[in-house]
């Protein structure tokens, strides 16, 4: 009845009790659900948060995932539940960002930047091939600062927070067949994620990039539609490409930034202790996952030529593949308008 008095002291129009609203809300509460109408029912109420993954519980990116909520549930104190989607039973990372945009179905996440091109003109710079010297040089920027006014334009056009970065893979080619130096690359049909830096580059590599979701690669290299895509390690391992492009070419052309993002609508319905549980947690998971995948990248491609699943190859002209992609690294990104944060990433030291 208290339903009833509230909602039309809305101004709501209700028909009578045996209104279809009523019928299903009187089933809710037989079977004990408590069904809320308000953004925060009470104090008592047990908040509960909703994340998606691509990948099963033994990949680093859901672990890195699995940490957030332990550290969130440390910091935070109260109870709290997670609810963890995996196996890309809710969508695509794309598919991920949107809803945490709009504000539904997924409130956490790790994205890769290329997926959010669509609302960043810069975002797709932390995927940019070749933008880390090494290592030392991608940790060093991703526990500065600066990437803040990348940070800045997700939130104020996706209204998607990136509290922390995890990633540290780093992206080889998958080919069938050997690809050792610029003459053998010329020409490749190539699967590259959806972000025209990624094109760019690969262009500018001389070879022939497509983009394709990402799980058509199996299938689009089995039937000959590419030739090969590029991943780290743990994707590789995790989609078996290896089964369809066993031949590694070395390239090593980049070091994943994967960032542990948070639904900004989500986020400002939340208690300002739990927000700055959260706004911890992913800072803290973000460095958890760089260490975990960095330190676990090379095993795994080691584990995986040890069974006779795939072959790794150096790649010979890997300077000049640098050489060739400076120019276009320079001039995208003045073109999303992030020459300054270019600028500032190159300067770290």
């Amino acid at each position: 009845m208290f339903v009833v008095v509230w909602i039309r002291s809305l101004g709501v129009k209700i028909p009578s009790m045996k209104h279809p609203f009523f019928k299903m809300l009187g089933a809710l509460v037989a079977c004990g659900v408590v069904v809320c109408l308000v953004p925060a029912c009470s104090s008592n109420q047990t908040i509960a948060l909703r994340g998606a993954a691509q990948f099963d519980a033994s990949h680093v990116h859901t672990r890195t995932l699995r940490k957030f909520e332990e550290l969130v549930k440390q910091y935070y104190g109260k109870p709290i539940t997670f609810e963890l989607y995996l196996n890309s039973e809710l969508g695509l990372e794309k598919d991920f960002f949107a809803y945490m945009s709009q504000g539904i179905s997924v409130d956490y996440a790790l994205v890769s930047p290329s997926h959010m091109s669509t609302f960043s003109k810069s975002a797709p710079l932390m995927d940019m091939p070749f933008l880390f010297r090494d290592a030392a040089h991608w940790n060093t920027v991703l526990e500065g600062d600066a990437l803040k006014p990348v940070a800045a334009e997700v939130a104020g056009k996706a209204d998607v927070m990136l509290i922390g970065y995890a990633g540290g893979g780093t992206r080889n080619l998958i080919v069938n067949k050997p690809v050792t130096n610029l003459a053998e690359l010329r020409g490749l049909a190539i699967r590259v994620m959806g972000s025209p830096i990624q094109t760019r580059i690969f262009q500018a590599l001389h070879a022939a990039p497509t983009v394709i979701a990402y799980n058509e690669i199996y299938n689009a290299v089995q039937t000959g539609v590419i030739a090969g895509a590029e991943n780290e390690a743990a994707g590789i391992a995790q989609m078996k490409f290896y089964e369809v492009g066993p031949e590694i070419s070395l390239t090593q052309h980049a070091i994943t930034v994967r960032p542990v993002c948070m639904s900004g609508k989500t986020f400002r319905r939340l208690p300002e202790d739990l927000q700055a549980a959260i706004l911890r947690a992913g800072r803290e998971a973000g460095a958890w996952g760089r260490q975990a995948e960095l330190s676990e990248d090379a095993a795994i491609l080691a584990k995986l030529k040890a069974e006779g699943k795939l072959r790794t190859h150096v790649f010979t002209q890997r300077d000049e593949l640098m050489r060739l992609a400076e120019p276009v690294k320079t001039a995208y990104a003045q073109e999303i308008g992030a020459g300054d944060v270019f600028a500032r990433i190159n300067a770290v030291k």
